[in-house]
């Protein structure tokens, strides 16, 4: 469908862009990003003719773009540029009915029923249908940009260029035009050439992006590949972590901000934990970064405060964590804050472990009781029965900072911890008597301070992991053993 074969050029004898090669197929959404000054929308200017290349040839539909008339080419190509403006005070419908141009014959041609339809057509799907008829001078900057596109829309092409469209936009129109754009591309085949500054949005719905650096070709190819961080780091010049996208197969960009992170000071010495009946907390004068099971704040998140919460063994709710969010209302604890857990043991068998050398620091409290113990190996064999509080919560807090990779390895490490200590202590599933593994829903939480020294791997033997090991062992088998000696108390008694 496109073509550009070694483009250089810009403005005089400035070369903006050099030497930059793609093809982009029919059906396909390909994007340009780059920093301010990369020669995006100038490569933009070279598609659609509004500049010459000083070297190089651009073919759309195997035909060199020179040989286009102008009509032609509005019918293959149309162009949305990053400011669009209109001479006279235009009504929406008039500036949208004006991409039927092209198909219009003589001087005084008159709209036909099908231009009309398309029209309108490119309106309700960029949102401006509503407002046909004010004058787009009246319009907002968001507003006036989806009524260009709806105009380009309007030309029905077979290749679409924008510069920036999602400028001014709010973020429900920019999700809305990209569906739309997907959408056409899937199917009308609409080609998409797209300059974007958002690199999410680049990712979410481009199939191919090129990225530019200083005019030249940095990298070319499926945005998971091309939005790689040390070069989007190089090009960008600012520091920028990656991540996977939550639904999607698309990579998640986020910045880093510059800040001076205080590696003197040791917040493990800082947490505060207050002990009572109904709960114990632990809390930070900072927010830690998280990843947990629990009932409040699960999976990955920040929080400062770390609830464990005793509940009584017939518990039960249709929404544990609506009111988990009521108790800790009551006890004024903002829940945004919060990693809470619940727990039918005593937390007065809690116990707290602390693991501190040269090489790191790491803190463990647990709490542990196993009525409900169960071997895993065993569980698919059980006949199905209602799931009662879980027992065993593990709380596990590090100074340092951790890779997505080390929190996953740090709970697989905890886990075996764990059930090391329920084998030392004769922990057995009630139901087949054989050695437990945990319980019917155990929680945990892994809390780094993501400040100080990096950790990359938090397995059995990386110096992390050794520490983390001993504490989650030693602080299950003691909270195990005060369980045990409870419980013998009562039965003496």
């Amino acid at each position: 469908m496109l073509e550009l074969q070694d483009i250089t050029g810009g403005y005089g004898s400035v070369p903006i862009v050099q030497n930059i090669s793609f093809n982009v197929e029919a059906g396909e959404i390909f994007s340009i990003v780059g920093p301010n000054g990369s020669g995006k929308s100038t490569l933009l200017k070279f598609i659609f003719g509004a500049l010459e290349p000083d070297q190089g040839k651009i073919f759309i539909d195997h035909k060199p773009l020179s040989t286009y008339a102008p009509k032609a080419l509005a019918k293959k190509v149309a162009v949305l540029p990053q400011h669009a403006e209109t001479t006279f005070s235009f009504t929406v419908r008039q500036v949208v009915e004006l991409g039927r141009y092209p198909y219009q014959k003589g001087l005084f041609s008159t709209q036909l029923e099908e231009d009309t339809k398309i029209v309108d057509q490119s309106m309700e799907e960029t949102g401006v249908l509503s407002f046909a008829d004010q004058p787009l001078d009246t319009l907002s900057g968001g507003e006036r940009q989806r009524v260009f596109l709806a105009r380009a829309l309007a030309q029905e092409p077979d290749m679409l260029l924008l510069d920036e469209p999602t400028n001014h936009l709010d973020i429900s129109f920019q999700i809305s035009l990209l569906d739309t754009l997907k959408k056409w591309a899937r199917t009308k085949k609409l080609t998409v050439v797209a300059v974007l500054h958002d690199l999410n949005m680049a990712a979410m719905y481009s199939d191919r992006t090129l990225l530019l650096k200083e005019g030249r070709q940095e990298a070319l190819g499926k945005p998971a590949y091309v939005m790689e961080k040390n070069s989007l780091e190089s090009v960008y010049k600012t520091e920028l972590y990656r991540k996977e996208h939550p639904s999607v197969p698309s990579p998640l960009i986020t910045l880093v901000p510059h800040t001076e992170k205080d590696v003197a000071e040791n917040y493990i010495d800082g947490l505060l934990v207050t002990e009572e009946t109904s709960h114990t907390c632990i809390s930070s004068s900072i927010y830690w970064k998280t990843l947990s099971s629990a009932v409040i704040g699960a999976g990955f998140g920040w929080h400062r405060h770390f609830v464990n919460r005793h509940v009584d063994k017939n518990y039960n709710e249709d929404n544990p964590e609506s009111e988990y969010m009521m108790f800790l209302q009551s006890l004024q604890i903002d829940s945004q804050d919060t990693t809470g857990m619940m727990t039918a043991a005593s937390l007065a068998d809690g116990a707290k472990v602390r693991v501190q050398d040269e090489d790191g620091d790491v803190f463990v409290y647990a709490t542990a009781g196993t009525a409900n113990a169960v071997d895993v190996s065993k569980a698919y064999e059980k006949h199905s029965q209602p799931v009662t509080i879980g027992t065993i919560n593990i709380w596990i807090f590090i100074d340092g900072t951790l890779t997505e990779a080390a929190y996953t390895q740090v709970m697989m490490t905890a886990t075996e911890a764990k059930a090391k200590a329920l084998l030392d202590k004769d922990i057995l599933d009630p139901d087949t008597g054989t050695p437990a593994t945990g319980t019917s829903t155990d929680s945990m939480c892994v809390a780094a301070t993501q400040q100080g020294d990096t950790y990359h791997y938090g397995g059995t033997i990386s110096v992390l992991g050794k520490k983390i090991g001993k504490a989650v062992y030693e602080a299950v088998a003691e909270t195990l053993d005060r369980y045990k000696e409870r419980r013998r108390s009562y039965s003496q008694a």
